[in-house]
């Protein structure tokens, strides 16, 4: 009787309903693909671009990434400003995500390199000048959490079977973001009025969420190894502030981190703003931001 149903089926073009498929997804850093990974959880897996422990900054794109990117049916990334590699491709398509682009993004602008003066965050929360908005957005977890719902929503339109689930996951995300968030405020707290210096100026979004003492960045562009003259500014800085740690970043020159280090009689420690040495998944985030706070906690409290 099936036998003779199904092929009745097929003789008038016709079939049984059948499982949609859930879509392809493609995200192009760790730190975004671990929120595209726990909003898809039980549903499928995303795909990442930029994985291990490469950088975003100057990355070249494979011929398996653009086959990926040509596969997909949405692609999740911050924006021009981080991944200028991406920029021509997405601008051919309409099934993009960008974070820069979600509206109530919590944005701060651009800084200059050397030294800068205390709290020097700028508030930036419109769509102008997005070439000046400072792209490390995610390392605010109310940021983080905002994609995880524009993300749930763009994935239930493009898979309806599996709204409710991905709607249901994204809350789920923002709640443990919530959990997060209060935990690194209270571990960071006691540190937060000490100075320090970071390797790049990656870290602004996290600084100003918790109220750091950032003194200043050894350079703008990671790929773009810091002037005598910016030194000396960073090492004049540091003393004067009796600054207590700089920070360097995984595949950044450790020597220069070091160097200002001696000169200016502070500790050395290291912060990973994308994630680099984290390894990839639905738990990355999470573990990324506790070891920013970390690393941060451990070396400002030592005496």
């Amino acid at each position: 009787m099936r036998k003779t149903l199904a092929a009745a089926l097929v003789l008038f073009g016709l079939s049984a309903p059948a499982h949609a498929e859930v879509p392809a997804v493609l995200v192009s850093i760790k730190p975004l693909h671990s929120l595209v990974a726990a909003v898809m959880e039980g549903i499928g897996e995303p795909g990442l671009i930029v994985s291990g422990s490469a950088s975003p900054h100057g990355y070249a794109m494979k011929p398996s990434d653009a086959r990926a990117a040509e596969k997909a049916k949405l692609v999740v990334w911050v924006g021009p400003p981080l991944e200028s590699w991406l920029e021509r491709g997405m601008a051919r398509r309409k099934d993009g995500l960008s974070m820069l682009s979600l509206p109530g993004l919590i944005r701060l602008d651009t800084r200059e390199g050397g030294a800068w003066d205390a709290h020097e965050h700028g508030a930036h929360r419109d769509h102008h000048g997005q070439d000046e908005t400072d792209p490390h957005v995610w390392l605010d977890p109310r940021n983080a959490a905002l994609l995880a719902g524009a993300v749930a929503e763009r994935l239930g339109s493009l898979d309806p079977a599996n709204a409710a689930r991905y709607a249901a996951n994204a809350e789920a995300l923002k709640h443990r973001l919530a959990e997060l968030d209060a935990e690194l405020s209270a571990r960071l707290a006691p540190v937060a009025k000490r100075p320090y210096v970071v390797f790049h100026d990656a870290h602004q979004y996290f600084e100003a969420r918790y109220g750091l003492s950032a003194a200043g960045a050894i350079t703008v562009d990671p790929e773009r190894p810091p002037g005598a003259r910016r030194m000396a500014q960073l090492r004049d800085r540091l003393k004067a502030a009796g600054a207590t740690c700089v920070f360097g970043e995984p595949g950044a020159p450790s020597a220069t981190a070091a160097m200002l280090a001696e000169a200016a009689g502070a500790r050395l420690g290291q912060l990973d703003p994308e994630g680099l040495l984290v390894p990839a998944g639905r738990d990355s985030y999470v573990q990324q931001m506790r070891g920013l706070a970390s690393a941060l906690a451990e070396c400002l409290a030592a005496r």
